[in-house]
Formats: structure tokens, C-alpha cells, sequence
């Protein structure tokens, strides 16, 4: 089952965050169509947050496609955004894990690495139109 978490300090919504982390986890294979996702108690217990805010995200990932409510039984993830490629997944993380070792050693903070990645991803992507 999916963990929550926030981040203050990211600029966006709590109920964005949620969503993106359950985009994310369908997208690498950790939830799969069948999976439930924790109640709204759970995650206002979890990280203190709002239940309006919890049943925000809930609401999207079903307008999405991607989960139904069921009343009395919990939301369950009925969409996948995973491909074939996730047997790919396991030597690029290797990979990344190489090159997030050599950024701290280079003296970069969670910060920097984040700005370099998005901005290299960025450039990359307009470079590839």
C-alpha cells in the first residue's frame, strides 16, 4: 500500500502532491489495478492533513480514470499508467543512484540535484521537438 507524504516547501497543493505520488507509483509499477489505497482517515492520521484535501485527491485520480469508491470498502485503483517497459526501470534507477552518489560528493543538496534534473529534462525535452 502507497504511503503519503507532503513536502512544505514544493510550491504545490497538498491534494496535487497526493495525486502526483499515485500517478507516480502507477507509472513505476508499485500500485496496480486492484490495489486499495489508504482511507482518508488513514492518511489524515498518517501526515496530518485535511480529509476535504485527501478526498480532493481522491475525487481527481477517480475523474482520471485511475480509482473508483467503493462505499463501505475503500477507493481501489482501477487504471494503470505502468508500461511494458518497467523491467527497463531497475538498471536506469541503478544508474541514477551512481549519479545521485557523484552529485552529493560533488557537494550538491536535494535542491540542486531537483534544478538540474528538471532543467536538463526541460532542455532536453525542447531539444527533442
Amino acid at each position: 500500500m502507497i504511503e503519503f507524504h507532503l513536502d512544505s516547501r514544493s510550491g504545490v497543493a497538498p491534494y496535487l502532491q497526493l495525486v502526483r505520488q499515485v500517478r507516480h507509483a502507477l507509472r513505476l509499477g508499485y500500485l496496480k489495478e486492484g490495489d486499495k489505497l489508504p482511507t482518508v482517515k488513514d492518511v489524515v492520521a498518517r501526515i496530518a492533513i485535511n480529509p476535504n484535501t485527501v478526498s480532493k485527491a481522491y475525487r481527481e485520480l477517480e475523474y482520471e480514470g485511475l480509482v473508483t469508491a467503493r462505499p463501505g470498502l475503500g477507493t481501489f485503483v482501477t487504471g494503470t499508467l505502468g508500461s511494458d517497459s518497467l523491467s527497463k526501470h531497475e538498471p536506469l534507477r541503478q544508474d541514477l543512484a551512481r549519479w545521485l552518489t557523484s552529485a552529493r560528493e560533488a557537494g550538491l543538496d536535494d535542491e540542486s540535484i531537483e534544478a538540474l534534473i528538471f532543467s536538463s529534462l526541460r532542455a532536453f525535452s525542447e531539444a527533442r521537438r
